[in-house]
């Protein structure tokens, strides 16, 4: 399957091996018509953008355009912080960037005790000794991805339910309800085939993506190619494949209000 745009994608930047530019190269080689980098978000510990860096981010992703010839957008994959919905992406940034991701990550700098404790601590307890999550995890992911979405112009929810446990349905009506995407991950197993249904079953839209974070990952979609074998998503469901370029909400946000 060929997509129109890969919109997550990793560099050094971040967590990445290969520079915006060889990313960018690579998608132009693979056919992809345009290209999105978006490294880990501020409060990431381990490995996430700085704010001195993002001047430079930006200077090499309109170099990289210039060179290939296709656009190639700054963006970021932030992290959810809290419950409420709070991301490591703040207004004050938004002029700098392209594309708005968000998904759950650990060893992030979570806003209270009580958010690392659930976010990290408990999602990592449940995931690691295969443990039923219980229904008050569920709740607190769940408020914490739809408080995210209303409260924030995000275009793409990234590998939902990765080491973590939400109602993937209640979330997935959110998005569709302010014109945010649900990632089809291609490089870890996010959903199961129930789950992936449920959330087709609610009609919200979808992107497929690599979450490559070497250049050979650019564009890679064999994992969704065999999930999509299993479960049928209509093709009209999917906004970057056929030639099609997803409407992120995120650029209709900047052009009404910066």
């Amino acid at each position: 399957m060929l997509l129109t745009g890969d919109y997550h994608t990793h560099t050094v930047y971040s967590h990445g091996k290969g520079t915006v530019l060889e990313n960018a190269l690579r998608a132009k080689e693979i056919g992809l018509q345009e290209i999105a980098i978006t490294d880990h978000g501020f409060e990431q510990l381990a490995f996430g953008l700085r704010h001195r860096e993002i001047p430079q981010l930006v200077r090499d992703c309109r170099e990289a355009s210039k060179l290939t010839g296709i656009p190639v957008y700054v963006g970021t994959e932030a992290n959810l912080c809290d419950e409420q919905g709070r991301t490591d992406l703040n207004k004050e940034d938004y002029k700098d960037f392209d594309i708005y991701l968000m998904g759950i990550h650990r060893f992030v700098k979570f806003t209270s005790f009580y958010d690392f404790w659930n976010l990290l601590m408990r999602n990592s307890l449940h995931t690691t000794l295969h443990i039923k999550p219980s229904k008050s995890l569920i709740r607190y992911n769940t408020n914490a991805y739809i408080n995210a979405i209303k409260n924030n112009p995000i275009d793409v929810i990234t590998h939902l339910n990765y080491q973590s446990f939400c109602d993937v349905a209640e979330v997935a009506k959110a998005a569709r309800d302010y014109g945010t995407y649900i990632e089809l991950n291609s490089k870890k197993v996010h959903l199961s085939d129930e789950e992936v249904a449920a959330v087709r079953d609610t009609g919200v839209h979808f992107i497929i993506d690599s979450d490559a974070h070497s250049v050979d990952r650019i564009g890679d979609t064999a994992l969704v190619d065999k999930l999509l074998e299993r479960v049928d998503i209509p093709r009209s469901q999917i906004d970057n494949i056929d030639g099609k370029k997803p409407q992120f909400r995120f650029r209709e946000y900047k052009e009404r209000n910066l």
